[in-house]
Parts: structure tokens; sequence; C-alpha cells
């Protein structure tokens, strides 16, 4: 049976539900193994490379493979594409018991990275096919918004309470379960779609996409941690290198692996430099958020996590919103304002007394900003045709997966610069470090001055370095202001017919 504009698939509610809760699993998974790491490295004793690798594997293996699962799933078919990601991920779960090497968990992260990439961008590709008005699209990308943000928040909270209670083996073996209610559900409520005509497989270009991405976000990665050494030099080389050919290749095709083109749209442009700016922004100061309430404030990850909490309300009450604010005083206003709002919230770090009440309100704004990003979803997916859904989910995903790269790479070196210049000549390289170097050593000395005198540092470092996430997140609401079509209505947006069955 074929579905088109005129009838919608009629059980796409419910399926929207799958996708809901396998991309809020997924997104809680990253953060549930950030709480694990160091229960982890205790028992597993990994060296200094194999913890780099057991860290970087999966964000490497995620953005190596987004375009070409995405392109592969327009071709086979994105619910085939979906439920095989189920069962990679739930499968890569269970071998975490046989893995008591840090190479085996290594493995096991590499899968759980090729199950995430299978995933991630088909729900959204899926959302495009499935729900053919532009107003129902966009409050349903408003519900998968808010998943992803509440995932992000229960994350460190289950991850918590299963630490307390079990082995760093938990925070795996909690997929396998939800995995295999996902398998069974997708069988049953998602529909099969497809690009019809999807050209020939692009198999260079696959190539210089994977080996591309790679190195691009491995360069990211190590250029802040080791500095322009020769790997990371090279690596940055042959980044430029093989996604420049990757991109010239892609224009010059009729069926390109990944459509490019795509960004000729001011619209679709704007929505992928608020989800990449975003990203950016919260992915660095989360980082150093997290570090300030463990080390500075004392809370445990289970604390932490619900600290976090006015985050995940922020963005679970303004994301399915969105879509209707959208329609009553348009789509440039709601996603530019989202965007400011949350630089408000960055800068309440800066402004005010950097204590928990007003943490708190600063985590609140950004979480509610970050309710424009069901908008920026919306306008990139309402701007690609359908056909070349699996494209935008594809740029899309890529924009969040790089953009928290940068996130850490440049706003953690900078807060990092900003602490060492808060610190007396005469402190030791282990305490320029790190604030956890400087508090292990305050403890050996049995040294309070030094203890305050780093956490003091670390402190402004955070409230500097949230200034410059607020000045990021104005400049890019400015310029979102300037690429979005002040007359964009989403509820308009065009539905080509695709194979749906």
């Amino acid at each position: 049976m074929t579905h088109t504009a005129a009838k919608p698939y009629t059980r796409r509610w419910a399926a929207l539900a799958v996708l809901s809760a396998s991309l809020l699993l997924v997104v809680m998974d990253m953060t549930i193994l950030n709480v694990a790491l160091p229960e982890m490295s205790a028992e597993l004793k990994p060296g200094a490379v194999e913890l780099l690798w057991m860290v970087d594997i999966y964000s490497l293996v995620v953005a190596g493979l987004l375009v070409t699962v995405s392109a592969l799933g327009d071709r086979w078919g994105r619910k085939r594409m979906l439920v095989s990601g189920f069962a990679v991920f739930g499968l890569a779960s269970v071998a975490v018991l046989w893995a008591d090497r840090p190479a085996e968990v290594i493995a096991v992260r590499a899968l759980l990275g090729i199950g995430g990439a299978m995933i991630m961008p088909s729900t959204l590709s899926m959302i495009r096919s499935l729900f053919t008005d532009g107003r129902e699209r966009a409050t349903a990308l408003g519900i998968w918004a808010a998943m992803a943000a509440v995932g992000g928040a229960l994350g460190p909270i289950t991850g918590g309470l299963l630490l307390e209670a079990f082995s760093w083996h938990a925070a795996f073996l909690v997929n396998v379960p939800v995995m295999a209610v996902a398998i069974v559900a997708g069988l049953f409520l998602l529909p099969e779609s497809r690009n019809p005509a999807p050209g020939r497989w692009d198999a260079l270009g696959t190539v210089l996409s994977v080996v591309g991405m790679v190195a691009f976000v491995y360069a990211i990665k190590h250029l802040a941690t080791e500095g322009p050494v020769a790997a990371t030099i090279g690596a940055a080389a042959l980044a430029a290198i093989t996604l420049v050919w990757f991109v010239r290749r892609c224009l010059r095709r009729q069926d390109p692996l990944l459509e490019v083109r795509l960004f000729r749209s001011g619209a679709f442009t704007s929505g992928t430099l608020a989800a990449l700016t975003t990203s950016i922004a919260m992915a660095g100061m989360m980082l150093l958020m997290v570090q300030w309430m463990q080390l500075v404030q004392g809370y445990s990850p289970l604390q932490t996590g619900l600290a976090m909490l006015p985050m995940a309300a922020g963005s679970a009450v303004l994301s399915p919103l969105a879509p209707a604010m959208a329609a009553r005083i348009g789509a440039r206003t709601v996603l530019a304002g989202g965007l400011a709002i949350a630089a408000l919230g960055f800068l309440v770090l800066w402004i005010a007394p950097t204590t928990y009440p007003w943490v708190a309100v600063s985590v609140l704004l950004i979480g509610a900003g970050m309710g424009s990003l069901a908008i920026a979803s919306a306008v990139i997916m309402s701007g690609a045709p359908e056909e070349k859904a699996g494209s935008a989910a594809a740029i899309e995903e890529t924009s969040y997966e790089v953009g928290g790269t940068l996130g850490v790479a440049v706003l953690g070196s900078l807060a990092a610069v900003l602490y060492r210049a808060g610190l007396p000549e005469s402190a030791t390289p282990a305490v320029r470090e790190s604030l956890g170097g400087a508090l292990a050593v305050a403890r050996e000395l049995g040294s309070s001055d030094l203890a305050v005198q780093a956490t003091r540092a670390f402190t402004e470092s955070l409230e500097i370095t949230s200034l410059y996430g607020g000045v990021l997140m104005l400049v890019a609401a400015a310029a979102v202001w300037r690429l979005t079509p002040a007359r964009l209505d989403l509820a308009s947006a065009h539905h080509c017919p695709l194979e749906v069955t």
C-alpha cells in the first residue's frame, strides 16, 4: 500500500512514539557511559592510549558513518536501517558481559557507535516521510527534540542510580530490554520508506566521507589536548583534502551521496547553523558545569544529574510548544529568539554570583532556548525534498556531532587557559593541568589554600567561558535571523510523494 501527501500514514503518532523512545535511549546511553567511565577505568586499568580510545571511539564511528548510513537507508529502506540499528545496539550491549579487557570494551563502544549511527538519522528522516502535513511535522519534531533533551538530563541520573546498585556493566545492559521492545514495536508500527530513484551508489564518495569525517573529528579532539603535533596536523590535512574532494564530487553528481546543494536554501542553512552553534555552546559548557558541580560543589554524579534537571524541564516544555509559537509569530522569530534566550542563560553565569540558585536559572534559560531546536529541525527537514530526507537528517546529525566535539575542544581549551592564568606562577604541572589534579595535590600536601586557589580559578574560568558561549549564541541568533526568510511557513512546506509501504 502506498501513502502520499493526500493520505497520511494512519499510525504515524504511534510510530513517532517508537522513534522518540529510541532517540531518548541513545542519548541517555551516551551520558550514562560518561558517568560509568571512572568505575570502568578503576576496574579495567586501561593505559593512557586505551583510555583515550574508550572515550573517543564512539564519536569517531558515529561521525564517520552518519552520511553513509543515511544514504544507505534512503536506498535500502529507513525502517530496515532503524530496526537493524536497534539490533546492533542491543547485541553490543549484551556483548559487554564478555568484555573484561580495555580492547574488548573499545570494540563494544565501536559497535554501539555503529548502532547509534544507524538509529539517529533514521528517526529524523522517517519523521519527514511519516508526517505529510507541515504543521504536524513541526509538532512531531518538537516532541523528538524534547526527547533528546530529556535523555541528556536523565542519563546522569539513571547512570548514578545504576552505579550505586550494580557494576558498570549495568550501564550497557540497561539497553537490552528496551531495544528488544523497540525492535518488536518498530516491526509492527513503522512503515517502510525509501527513495524510489536513488541513483548509482558512489563507492569513492563513501570512502571520502568516512575517512574525512573520522579524520576531522580526530583532529579537533586531539588538537585541543595535544596541540599541533605531527599526528594531529596530518589528520587535519587528510580531513581537509578528503572533505573538499567529497563536497566537489557531490556537487558534480546528479545522484550524490549527500545532497550538499541543500545549503543553497537560506532556511536550511539557518537551521543547520542553529543546531551547530547550540551544540558547540552546550557541549563545552556542560563539560565545565559537571566538573564545577562535582569538584567545586562536591556533588555526587546522581546529585549532579538532579541539579541539571531545570535544563531538561525548560526544553521539555518549550520544544513541543515551539511549532505553535512559530505558527503565531513566525519560525524566524522563534528560531533566533530561542538562541537569544539560551545566550541569556550563558550570560547569567557571567553576570550573577556562581551559586546553585543562579546556576539553576541559567540552565533553565538554556534549556528553554534549546526549544528552538525543534524549529531548527522542522526548518531543516521541511527545506529538503522528501527523497533527500536522509541527506537532510545526516547533515543535521553531523552538525550536532561536530558541534559537540568543537564545543569540548574549543570552549574546554579556552577554560583550561583561563584556569591556568588564575593560578600562581609557582603552581606545579599537576596543579596547572586540571582542577582534579590540583585538588589531589592539595589533599596530599594538606594545603587548604591551594584547594581554594584552584577552585576559585576554575570558577572564574567557567564564568568567563560562559561569556564567550553567550556571545557565540548571540552571533548565531543574528545570523539565523538574517538567513531565515521572514515569511517562512512550516505548515505550507512542500511534501513530495515517496515510496511508503
